[in-house]
């Protein structure tokens, strides 16, 4: 039977859960009656979450792992599915790095496409497996507001954020068919470990708190694309409407 797009998932896995918007949104969904499926690769700040999520009545599934681990990725999804199928998937895990010049692109470029984008569709693809035969289920795919323009140092990020978001957007007509929800995220900044190491100004920052309810709430209505803060979202699709050479050449003035 298929879930309504307003009935409160009571099964959640949530990959990269031990901190940042992953660690918010267990928080925003734990409750009496649901079961958190929480992975990471921190063994303290996991569980720590997961002891934060139980004492608000939730039932929680561990799982320490690296998801670039394919067969562990695949465990841990049977593992949390013996314990209630699953309504819910985020697919939250990324990495965030900058290239120190063009010699260092190599080094970035593979290493955040391991985790952004092969782990990242892998995910997706482990759920699909397990809704398929129910034709129920929804999955959030984590991208970000990055993947809309490239930028100095960061093509490797920006480029695996694109891609995660294309992905989930051509995926979510097809799997719709099969009964089964695709969201993509794609926040702005939000204070994270990750960002924490930025030097640069960070415009209209949300604490992470804020953020996993705002996608919460874009979750339940099943919206296909939740881009915020909206100011920065209407910047991008301005900076999209320019010639390309005019925002290169600005690009290039910023390194």
């Amino acid at each position: 039977m298929t879930r309504s797009a307003m009935t409160p998932p009571r099964a959640i896995l949530i990959t990269g859960a031990s901190r940042g918007i992953g660690a918010a949104l267990a928080h925003a969904y734990a409750a009496p009656g649901v079961t958190l499926a929480l992975c990471a690769r921190d063994a303290a700040a996991l569980e720590r979450v997961a002891a934060e999520a139980g004492a608000k009545g939730a039932r929680v599934v561990t799982g320490l792992l690296d998801v670039t681990d394919g067969a562990a990725l695949a465990a841990f999804f049977a593992r949390a599915e013996a314990v209630a199928p699953l309504d819910l998937v985020i697919v939250n895990a990324g990495i965030g790095d900058t290239n120190k010049g063009l010699p260092d692109l190599r080094r970035a470029a593979r290493r955040i496409f391991a985790v952004n984008i092969d782990a990242a569709v892998e995910t997706a693809l482990l759920a699909l497996d397990h809704m398929l035969p129910r034709r129920a289920g929804q999955i959030a795919l984590v991208a970000s507001l990055a993947g809309f323009q490239g930028g100095p140092g960061a093509a490797p990020y920006c480029a695996s954020k694109a891609a995660l978001r294309v992905f989930g957007e051509g995926l979510r007509a097809e799997a719709a068919r099969e009964g089964i929800r695709v969201n993509v995220i794609c926040p702005g900044f939000v204070e994270t470990d990750l960002t924490a190491k930025n030097d640069f100004a960070m415009p209209f920052l949300w604490r992470a708190d804020r953020a996993a309810a705002h996608i919460a709430r874009g979750l339940a209505r099943d919206a296909a694309r939740i881009a915020f803060p909206w100011p920065l979202v209407a910047g991008l699709k301005l900076v999209n409407l320019l010639p390309q050479g005019l925002v290169a050449a600005a690009m290039a003035r910023r390194r």
